[in-house]
């Protein structure tokens, strides 16, 4: 069975895309008055319900392309659409967490998760009710009452994923949340991030230095270039819905993981083996 890569600017359906990114380029000035580019020309959409992750080497401008989805970076070239709207900065729709939990030490998870809903003035009955659900969604569920310093690091994740679902928002944002955890840890981390997929409905879009992370959680791939970070290639990975960690001992996993490291060295001209 041969891996066929998808064209980068094949129609995702009839949906409208929840994300459409169109011609993006970012510039930065340094403090020493250097031009730097970050971001070349990236255009790249995102169905509605769909996991979709990024990868490419260091510096190459994931980081400033998350945070421009998010809302978070102005002042660039091209246009980012939510649902066809164009996006001018920070919205409810977007969720986003880092590889930094960064939970506030002095609070319990619980009111962790309930600080966007603070932020935002959403109700707070309503908003408690609705942590403690995703609590339980994310496997804190008897956790409500603990400091950051009482949990683990994949816990700690756990609650700064909770947190960023408070508002519920349609798209989800991770950029690179599971880089400081153990091996172990990490993979059951995958496996609950898939299961929180399954059941939230959201579109994800996640940034990750881990080629098999991203086969293991995505159904497409996107590989971006050197800064200034360009879209060179696009993978769509066509694994069983429900996918296990025995997945990656098969066969065709390991041919999607070769054939996005070829597109990463910039050797992609011959296919993997087939079955």
């Amino acid at each position: 069975m041969s891996i066929e890569p998808v064209e980068a600017t094949a129609a995702q359906g009839a949906l409208r895309p929840m994300i459409s990114v169109a011609g993006v380029s970012k510039t930065y000035r340094t403090v020493t008055a250097e031009t730097v580019s970050a971001l070349g020309h990236i255009s790249l959409s995102v169905a509605p319900g769909e996991f979709v992750s990024l990868v490419g080497p260091s510096g190459c401008g994931k980081t400033t392309l998350l945070r421009i989805l998010a809302g978070l970076i102005g002042q660039y070239e091209g246009e980012v659409s939510i649902r066809g709207v164009k996006l001018k900065g920070p919205t409810r729709s977007v969720g986003v967490a880092f590889q930094d939990p960064n939970l506030l030490p002095w609070r319990n998870v619980l009111d962790n998760v309930l600080l966007p809903a603070q932020v935002l003035k959403l109700d707070m009955g309503a908003s408690r009710r609705r942590a403690k659900e995703l609590l339980a969604l994310v496997g804190l569920d008897g956790f409500e009452m603990k400091l950051p310093h009482e949990l683990s690091g994949g816990m700690r994740q756990r609650a700064s994923i909770a947190r960023s679902l408070i508002h519920d928002p349609e798209i989800l944002l991770l950029d690179e949340p599971f880089g400081a955890l153990d091996a172990i840890t990490r993979d059951n981390m995958n496996l609950e991030l898939a299961r929180i997929w399954a059941a939230s409905g959201k579109t994800i879009f996640l940034i990750t230095h881990s080629i098999p992370e991203a086969v293991f959680l995505s159904r497409r791939v996107f590989v971006m270039s050197n800064r200034p970070g360009r879209i060179v290639a696009e993978q769509k990975v066509d694994l069983p819905e429900r996918r296990t960690l025995d997945l990656i001992a098969e066969p065709h996993f390991g041919e999607y993981v070769v054939r996005l490291r070829h597109h990463l060295d910039g050797t992609a001209a011959s296919p993997p083996p087939t079955h």
